[in-house]
């Protein structure tokens, strides 16, 4: 039995460890800021909407510029994660290495200025969650890690006790919505 083992752990140590390869290189100026997980980047003329890959920012309240009214409320920290992306990338150079494009047509990416892995820098400044569910090697443990220093730290978002992840705040907000809608 123990000779088994070891002959299965030699082959899984002996395959190639598989990282995800961006599929397309994408270099350009960051034109707007979106929220603090999302950004369009002019590209040759072409604009370009990009979902920073491996994270997740809190929410931004989002409004009705000609009424006034808010039809989405924010999270605490999303208007400073906002704006820390910003800093970050608004009329910078920057290089998109293109990972996935999501359901809503935008470029899932790894935004890069110079060498800086800006989606990296985003977590361990304490503005964003590693965004588990769509990690992959070597982001993965390399953002885990940012988030995990970030928390100990008690940067950005992790200074309230027990931050509310995005993807939960999303998740409530839709469920108000279909109870309000009768479903």
């Amino acid at each position: 039995m123990k000779t088994i083992f070891n002959v299965i752990l030699a082959l899984a140590l002996a395959l190639p460890v598989y990282a995800k390869e961006p599929i397309r290189i994408i270099e350009g100026i960051t034109s707007k800021v979106s929220d603090g997980d999302t950004i369009h980047v002019m590209s040759g003329g072409t604009k370009v909407k990009v979902r920073l890959y491996g994270i997740d920012a809190p929410e931004t309240e989002k409004g009705n510029k000609r009424t006034g009214k808010v039809s989405k409320p924010g999270q605490p920290y999303g208007d400073e994660a906002w704006h820390a992306l910003e800093a970050k990338l608004l009329r910078k150079q920057v290089r998109l290495d293109v990972m996935d494009v999501d359901r809503y047509g935008r470029t899932v990416s790894v935004v890069r200025v110079g060498e800086r892995n800006v989606n990296r820098e985003m977590v361990a400044d304490g503005w964003a969650w590693a965004y588990r569910q769509y990690l992959d090697r070597p982001h993965a443990s390399e953002y885990i890690d940012a988030e995990e220093q970030a928390r100990k730290a008690k940067k950005g978002l992790w200074q309230q006790t027990n931050p509310q992840p995005p993807w939960e705040f999303r998740k409530l907000l839709k469920k108000g919505r279909q109870s309000r809608n009768g479903r």
